[in-house]
C-alpha cells in the first residue's frame, strides 16, 4: 500500500503503476454526472471524481484543471487514458458497494458547491485520511480495464469455439 498525501505531484503520479494499491490523505473534491457536464461547458470548477459515464468529458476536464488523479468505481476508456499520459494523471478505482467503509476515511466536510444539483450530485470538498483505492490507469499508458476487457474477449472466443 502506497500512502499518498493530496495534492499529488507530477513525480508521484509518474511513480504509480497499474495495480498499485494506494491510501489517500488530504482534501479532495467530488463531482458526479451533473458536475462533469457543468464543468466541461462552463469551466469554473475543479477536481471531480469519475465513472464510465464521464468518459466523454474526463480527458478534457483533467487537462483543463491539471488533475493528477480521478477516482471512480468503474472502468474508463481511451480519452481518460490519453489524459493520464498528457497531464500526467492516474485513474484510481475505489471499491464499489463499500460506501460505508470508504466514508470512514472522511475526516471533515469542508464545503459543498452546486447543491442545486442535488445532494448526491453536488460537489463536496472533503478531507480524507486513508482513503483506499487502486491505480487502474497510469501515466505510462497502461490500463487494467483494457487488459481485463482483452482477456475477457479471449476467454469468450475460447468458450464460443468449444
Amino acid at each position: 500500500m502506497k500512502t499518498l498525501d493530496l495534492p499529488l505531484s507530477a513525480d508521484i503520479v509518474r511513480s504509480l503503476e497499474v495495480g498499485d494499491p494506494v491510501s489517500l490523505s488530504g482534501v479532495m473534491l467530488t463531482g458526479r454526472d451533473a458536475a462533469h457536464k457543468w464543468m466541461i461547458y462552463r469551466f469554473v470548477a475543479a477536481g471531480p471524481t469519475t465513472s464510465t459515464r464521464e468518459e466523454p468529458y474526463q480527458g478534457e476536464v483533467m487537462q483543463h484543471f491539471d488533475l493528477r488523479a480521478v477516482i471512480g468505481k468503474g472502468g474508463m476508456g481511451p480519452k481518460t487514458l490519453d489524459a493520464c499520459a498528457t497531464v500526467p494523471g492516474v485513474y484510481l478505482h475505489a471499491i464499489g458497494g463499500a460506501a460505508t467503509l470508504i466514508a470512514q476515511s472522511v475526516r471533515a466536510v469542508r464545503g459543498v458547491h452546486k447543491l442545486n444539483f442535488g445532494v448526491p450530485e453536488a460537489m463536496w470538498v472533503i478531507e480524507v485520511e486513508g482513503f483506499p483505492a487502486v491505480v487502474t490507469m497510469d501515466s505510462h499508458g497502461n490500463s487494467l480495464h483494457a487488459e481485463i476487457e482483452a482477456e475477457s474477449a479471449r476467454r469468450l472466443e475460447t468458450l464460443l469455439k468449444a
